[in-house]
């Protein structure tokens, strides 16, 4: 089984009844339902999906001057995909700009669906995972 991300940050402002009652339920160019959005795909063969909803994330990488670093996010929602021979993949987001989640195993397909709030600023340091910028080590911000 593959699996399928997708990110989507809310429009706040979007109104379904002014879509319902002026462009047949559908969104209009001035009443979008969302910002933006995002689609990953996981093609190695997918053996399970963990959800760790009030979980810790460690951002690991290299600073500037070719130092390691490693920081714990706390509050985190993650999906934890596991992979026979491959490593684990985490998407997920800070609890507080987390609005919704969907996670649908099918019969040869897994599907994770992010809502995001749109209000909080966050920060996108690795693909699928969103940290709200409160919780974004301060350290690496410049």
């Amino acid at each position: 089984m593959n699996c399928k991300i997708h990110v989507y940050l809310n429009n706040e402002f979007y109104s379904q009844d002014l879509a319902d009652k002026q462009h047949e339920g559908l969104e209009s160019q001035d009443n979008i339902k969302y910002h933006w959005e995002d689609e990953i795909q996981i093609t190695t063969t997918v053996e399970r999906i963990l959800q760790h909803p009030a979980s810790q994330y460690t951002l690991e990488g290299f600073d500037q001057e070719n130092n390691p670093f490693a920081y714990q996010i706390d509050d985190m929602y993650l999906f934890e995909i596991i992979s026979p021979n491959n490593p684990t993949i985490y998407v997920g987001a800070s609890n507080s700009i987390l609005d919704d989640c969907q996670y649908i195993a099918a019969s040869n397909n897994h599907t994770i669906t992010i809502f995001l709030k749109d209000f909080e600023p966050m920060s996108n340091p690795v693909p699928g995972i969103f940290i709200a910028s409160k919780s974004f080590p301060k350290e690496l911000i410049q």
